[in-house]
């Protein structure tokens, strides 16, 4: 595995391949866990080569306090990779994935109008920034995301398209611990009496799941207003704030296509259901399919 600290050398690594390679790229954050070595193992099913990025990209936090506080294990991160069989990681520095500012402003069909978008201005935008600045670098035949970030792997299926990219968008599905938590490299910021209340939230998302299909089967006795999708997202809030631990930020139910919010359950083929929820100072997404 060859490891490259700047686009001058990961450029001559990328120039090193065989001519008939086909790539596939796995952008990260770093401070990986399974769930990023699940997309690397899922790349290497489709490709023969696949590449890493490390990058934390400042662009798309609209909280300084967040950027300073996210995590970096670069060298453990290497470590995993290779164990993994990734081929190629890039690492580069904020220079060399914005060499000069960074001004454009994306067209995201709307997709950002609810969820993360209002909750964080210019997130999307940022997030924009960089995918698009990676793909011209590493020029990918594939690249994978995972299932967890839906919003983000909406919007980045939206602008690949939209700005002509050759690059096929595989979803990957959400790991979770034992316990359901999704997998983040923000549970690593956790105090342990937090970590111990996260699993509520999932909990709480599969809840909301058993009881929209028993809604759509015409199986649940409950009284009109409780099988509503506001009525779901009243129970579920209610749930992951039990223990006093966990402040809801929000939670939506949302066609699974236009992130538009749904006010009955007829009103989209594909329903999901997303939240945003405070564990202290550590903020978790989550999101669960409900139709």
């Amino acid at each position: 595995m060859t490891i490259s600290y700047s686009l001058a050398d990961f450029n001559q690594a990328l120039a090193s391949l065989p001519n008939d390679c086909t790539t596939g790229f796995v952008p990260t954050m770093g401070a990986l866990h399974q769930g990023h070595i699940s997309l690397v193992k899922q790349a290497l099913t489709r490709t023969n080569t696949v590449v890493v990025s490390i990058f934390v990209n400042p662009t798309q936090f609209n909280n300084p306090n967040d950027l300073a506080k996210y995590p970096r294990s670069v060298e453990e991160d290497c470590r995993l990779l290779e164990e993994a069989g990734a081929s190629l990681v890039f690492v580069p520095g904020i220079e060399d994935i914005y060499p000069n500012p960074d001004n454009r402003i994306f067209d995201l069909g709307g997709l950002d109008s609810n969820g993360e978008g209002p909750k964080r201005p210019g997130h999307f935008n940022g997030v924009a920034q960089v995918v698009t600045r990676l793909f011209d670098i590493v020029k990918p035949a594939c690249a994978f995301f995972g299932e967890k970030d839906f919003q983000q792997l909406a919007i980045i299926r939206h602008f690949t398209k939209e700005m002509g990219y050759p690059v096929e968008i595989i979803a990957c599905p959400t790991l979770r611990e034992e316990d359901g938590l999704a997998m983040s490299s923000r549970n690593l910021l956790l105090t342990s009496e937090h970590r111990a209340a996260a699993p509520a939230i999932f909990n709480a998302l599969s809840a909301a799941r058993e009881k929209t299909a028993q809604i759509l089967h015409k199986e649940s006795p409950r009284k009109q207003d409780d099988i509503t999708p506001d009525g779901i997202i009243r129970e579920a809030t209610a749930s992951i704030e039990k223990s006093g631990l966990l402040k809801v930020e929000y939670i939506e139910i949302v066609n699974s296509l236009n992130l538009k919010l749904i006010n009955n359950w007829d009103e989209a083929e594909g329903i999901q259901m997303c939240t945003a929820v405070h564990a202290g100072e550590v903020r978790l997404i989550d999101n669960i399919k409900l139709k």
